[in-house]
């Protein structure tokens, strides 16, 4: 995804507590620790779909007020990102279990590690005037993340478009 108007909310964000991301992206599903990659390589291949624009609609934060552990940029409602996640879980069906919870398309912003003042951040959150961005979506990745002290380190498994 391309990022390069996201960098004013990256530097909005950059406060002592919270470690903003660095590679901006929107998952549609997270596989957790997986033996059989070449298996749903394959099953990817087979997910079809027309390029579609995600247009950004608002600042949000998971899990809830209270404990905020996430900060991320929403988007408007998608027919065709549910659909794409949709075409996407039955192709995995079998080989990878269906999420629990709702699927909210995002962009993961920053990850909040601690915070001094939490009126502070809820204001900050409050104030920010969300930026109109589009995004066309024409393929998705298969990722592999590996954590490190420094922060994920992210390899492409497989283009799909």
């Amino acid at each position: 995804m391309d990022d390069d108007g996201l960098e004013e909310l990256r530097n909005y964000f950059d406060i002592e507590g919270i470690k903003v991301v660095k590679n901006f992206h929107l998952t549609l599903k997270f596989l957790g620790d997986v033996k059989c990659v070449n298996k749903i390589k394959e099953r990817l291949k087979e997910v079809k779909f027309k390029p579609f624009v995600l247009e950004s609609k608002t600042i949000g934060f998971f899990p809830n007020a209270d404990y905020i552990k996430v900060i991320w940029l929403g988007f408007r409602e998608s027919d065709e990102l549910n659909e794409l996640k949709n075409e996407i879980d039955r192709k995995l069906e079998g080989l990878i279990d269906k999420e629990q919870r709702e699927f909210k398309g995002h962009i993961t912003i920053g990850r909040v590690k601690f915070v001094k003042d939490k009126k502070v951040l809820m204001d900050k959150i409050k104030q920010v005037k969300i930026p109109d961005f589009r995004f066309e979506v024409k393929e998705f990745k298969l990722i592999k993340s590996e954590l490190t002290e420094e922060g994920p380190i992210y390899e492409d498994l497989g283009v799909f478009s």
